[in-house]
């Protein structure tokens, strides 16, 4: 028999291979006409092959043989026909306009950022480029990537194929809650353990907003206000509403939000108050780790040391924040000869270990930096707030353990 050409890949591409192979069976003569049916669908036409009488019995023969083929082939197709009906769909549905109604969650985000979370997957390029054509509109109208949403618009969302996203792993984040610090309708403001990151990314798997997403599966908006590192504990501030969001993002941008921080740091610090400005740098280690550093080019950094308690070859800080860049505290402190305690990127490494041996007095196994108050102005109702956050017992046991050492000596 004659090579009548690839069926592999799935059944789909089998039907239309063979009926190419099927429609390009030579026409031949043998006086008699033949119809066969392939039993396709209906945008498969009935194909019939004519087959009229010739001279010599060598085309007889081939006849039958391409007879024979075609029959094959026919069979062949039916079959894939009904493999096709039987098997489950897997192809997606075809992309469509969606048109979104705005409700709270969304009100008073921008349209491209909230573009960006919607349709996961999507190049950034693609999402300014049909907010530039106009393929995407609000209430009707064109609107640029700065427009804001507000609640009641309606979003036309132009068909967009998202990419394939790997096997959801959310099943994996086990649901937390946190100690409440305080709590309304706008507002979620916790006590953040040591150890536990506040979002997942860099190794992390999950964190304590995805954590809190999964314990309040009902919360229609949770988004983290600000950050605060791995290894730091204390005041966490969560928004309910993403207009409680806008707010305190502004209050923290116009230097409206206090925040204050114990640390505790290896020296005997001199001055009662100290303010120290250092600009930031920040950049990445050979192996990816995100670490900063003092550079004149970096960004200005600004923090205010208050002295609150002396030990001997240990200090109590209070760290008042007047900008918010990443390990500001720390890379501070490090660079006036003051390192945190228990600080395993900027602090003194040999004095950490000896510090964490099991029985050693005094000693700590964690860094010691906690937010313990943050003053701010509530977003609905413009009235002036202060939260608290207790020191950590492992804190307090190691200042305990400071005070008995001086006592003894």
């Amino acid at each position: 028999m004659r090579e009548t050409g690839r069926v592999d890949g799935n059944p789909k591409c089998k039907m239309r291979n063979l009926a190419r192979i099927l429609v390009r069976l030579p026409k031949t003569r043998l006086g008699v006409s033949r119809t066969f049916r392939t039993g396709l669908p209906q945008t498969w036409q009935v194909h019939t092959i004519r087959i009229r009488a010739k001279h010599r019995l060598h085309k007889v023969a081939r006849c039958r043989s391409l007879a024979s083929n075609s029959r094959e082939i026919i069979l062949k197709m039916n079959e894939l026909r009904h493999q096709i009906e039987t098997e489950p769909q897997s192809r997606p549905a075809a992309l469509q306009v969606a048109y979104v109604t705005i409700d709270e969650s969304a009100d008073g985000q921008r349209i491209d950022n909230f573009l960006l979370k919607i349709a996961k997957g999507v190049p950034k390029s693609h999402i300014y480029r049909v907010l530039r054509s106009g393929e995407v509109r609000v209430n009707k109208g064109r609107i640029d990537a700065t427009y804001r949403l507000q609640i009641g618009d309606v979003v036309r969302i132009p068909p967009m194929r998202v990419a394939e996203k790997a096997a959801d792993t959310g099943q994996h984040v086990p649901a937390g809650e946190f100690p409440v610090l305080f709590e309304d309708t706008h507002l979620l403001v916790i006590d953040k353990p040591a150890g536990v990151a506040v979002h997942g990314g860099s190794g992390v798997a999950f964190g304590v907003i995805e954590q809190l997403r999964r314990a309040r599966p009902e919360a229609k908006f949770l988004e983290l206000v600000h950050r605060l590192d791995r290894e730091t504990s204390g005041v966490l501030v969560l928004a309910k509403k993403r207009s409680a969001l806008v707010n305190l993002h502004e209050q923290i941008r116009g230097n409206g939000m206090d925040k204050r921080y114990f640390a505790c740091v290896a020296g005997e610090f001199q001055n009662a108050r100290q303010h120290v400005k250092l600009p930031l740098y920040k950049y990445s280690t050979a192996d990816g780790e995100r670490r900063v550093r003092v550079q004149a080019d970096g960004l200005v950094s600004h923090t205010v040391f208050n002295r609150v308690k002396s030990f001997e070859g240990y200090t109590l800080l209070e760290a008042e924040l007047k900008t918010g860049r990443t390990h500001q505290i720390r890379v501070h402190l490090q660079s006036i000869g003051f390192p945190i305690v228990g600080d395993d990127k900027y602090g003194d490494f040999a004095l950490n270990k000896a510090l964490s041996r099991s029985g050693v007095r005094p000693g700590i196994k964690r860094m010691f930096l906690h937010a313990h108050r943050l003053t701010l102005t509530h977003p609905s109702t413009g009235e002036p707030m202060t939260v608290s956050a207790p020191l950590p017992a492992e804190c307090v046991d190691f200042l305990q353990q400071l005070k008995q050492i001086d006592g003894a000596a």
